[in-house]
């Protein structure tokens, strides 16, 4: 992980939310459907453990993608992931509405994406996260640029990244 510079752990040590998109950000961005149609998606077993790290420190977690699919779903009952926002076109509309329920500030919410349709929810979050492969028009709408790819571990960064800058990192390490 990149050292984290003093404007970047401000940020972060606001944040009470993290939104995901899935393909391309929990996943590599492949779709695999086999002969009879049945989609699978790879997901990292990292990128998992970094939401439980979150979730232990008592910061909410959310999926919000544009795809529908029974193994997003499967993944978030596994994670325990509560907020599933499914065959989403619009995001910043289902941004708002999750921002009003949880009565959170733009502020205490990270949004982690990696392709055009996540811009406008970048441009509202407090933290704008891209993932390291994410699409190049996307950078300069993001405060954070993962090492690690989508798919890859680049939530598991994210997830060190807010917890580092809210000193809760070492206390959720094995002793």
């Amino acid at each position: 992980m990149k050292t984290i510079p003093a404007s970047l752990r401000r940020k972060a040590a606001k944040i009470r939310l993290l939104l995901l998109d899935v393909d391309g950000v929990l996943t590599d961005g492949r779709i695999i459907i086999d002969d009879r149609g049945v989609e699978s998606k790879n997901f990292h077993v990292r990128d998992g453990q970094g939401i439980s790290l979150l979730k232990r420190s008592g910061i909410e977690v959310g999926f919000i993608t544009g795809r529908s699919s029974k193994a997003v779903r499967y993944r978030a009952i596994e994670l325990r992931v509560t907020l599933l926002f499914q065959g989403v076109q619009d995001k910043l509309r289902v941004y708002e509405r999750i921002k009003k329920q949880s009565r959170l500030t733009d502020e205490q919410i990270a949004y982690v994406g990696d392709d055009l349709i996540d811009i406008p929810v970048m441009r509202q979050a407090g933290l704008a996260v891209m993932v390291g492969d994410g699409s190049t028009e996307f950078k300069m709408h993001a405060d954070y640029v993962t090492v690690a790819k989508g798919g890859m571990g680049a939530v598991r960064e994210v997830a060190e990244l807010i917890l580092k800058a809210q000193n809760n990192w070492s206390a959720l390490l094995p002793r």
